[in-house]
C-alpha cells in the first residue's frame, strides 16, 4: 500500500508539473492574456477540471512554486537548531529565493508578470500571505519573545526584502544590505538577547586558567 501511495503521489506531482510547464510555455509564446485555461488543458492533454484540481486560478499557474516558497520560509523558522539565531536563518533562505528568481531563465517570466496587472496583484497577495505564514511560525516559537505586531513587522520586512532585492542591480548584495537593517531593528527590540550573545562571545574569548 505504501508503494502504491508513493507512486500515486509521484504521478500526481508529475501531472501538476506538466500542466505548469505547459502553461508557462504557452504564456511566453502567445502572451498571458491570450491563453486560457482550456488552451492549457488541451496542450497538456488533461481535462480542464484536472487543471483546476492542481491550480486554483490562471494566475497560480505562473506562480507554481508558491507553496514551496512559503514552506521554505516557515521552515527557516521551525527547523532551526535550538538557540540558532532567527535572522541569519531567514537571510540564508531569502538569498536562495533571490538566486532562483534572478536566474537568466526567470527574466522573461518577470517581464510577463510586470506587464500584467492581474499577475502583479496576485504576486502582492501572495507576498502578504507568505508574510502572515512567516509571522505565525515565529509567534509559535517559544524561543522568540515577540509581540504580534513585532512578528508581523519582521515578517513583512523579510518578504519585502525578496521583492526589493530581485529588482536591484546587485540582488545578493541588496539582500545583505536589507538584512543589516532588519538585524539592527531586531537587536534594538531585543536588547537582552543581544547582550546575552555579546556576553557569550566575550566569555568564550577568555582562556581558561
Amino acid at each position: 500500500m505504501t508503494v502504491q501511495t508513493g507512486r500515486r503521489e509521484r504521478k500526481k506531482a508529475a501531472t501538476r508539473q506538466k500542466i505548469a510547464d505547459t502553461a508557462l510555455r504557452l504564456f511566453l509564446e502567445r502572451g498571458y492574456d491570450v491563453v486560457g485555461i482550456r488552451d492549457v488543458a488541451a496542450e497538456a492533454d488533461v481535462a480542464v477540471t484536472t487543471v483546476f484540481s492542481h491550480f486554483a486560478s490562471k494566475e497560480a499557474l505562473v506562480f507554481e512554486r508558491d507553496d514551496d516558497f512559503e514552506q521554505r520560509l516557515t521552515q527557516a523558522v521551525t527547523d532551526r537548531e535550538p538557540g540558532e539565531p532567527l535572522i541569519p536563518a531567514l537571510r540564508h533562505e531569502i538569498h536562495a529565493l533571490v538566486r532562483h528568481c534572478t536566474a537568466d531563465s526567470a527574466a522573461p517570466i518577470w517581464r510577463m508578470i510586470d506587464a500584467s496587472p492581474a499577475l502583479r496583484a496576485y504576486e502582492e497577495s501572495m507576498r502578504l500571505r507568505h508574510a502572515e505564514s512567516l509571522a505565525a511560525a515565529m509567534a509559535a516559537d517559544p524561543e522568540l519573545p515577540l509581540t504580534a505586531t513585532a512578528g508581523r513587522a519582521i515578517a513583512r520586512f523579510v518578504i519585502d526584502a525578496h521583492a526589493v532585492a530581485r529588482e536591484a542591480a546587485d540582488p545578493q548584495g541588496a539582500v545583505d544590505e536589507i538584512f543589516q537593517m532588519i538585524e539592527a531593528a531586531w537587536e534594538a527590540g531585543h536588547p537582552t538577547t543581544t547582550q546575552a550573545r555579546i556576553t557569550k562571545r566575550s566569555t568564550a574569548a577568555v582562556p581558561e586558567v
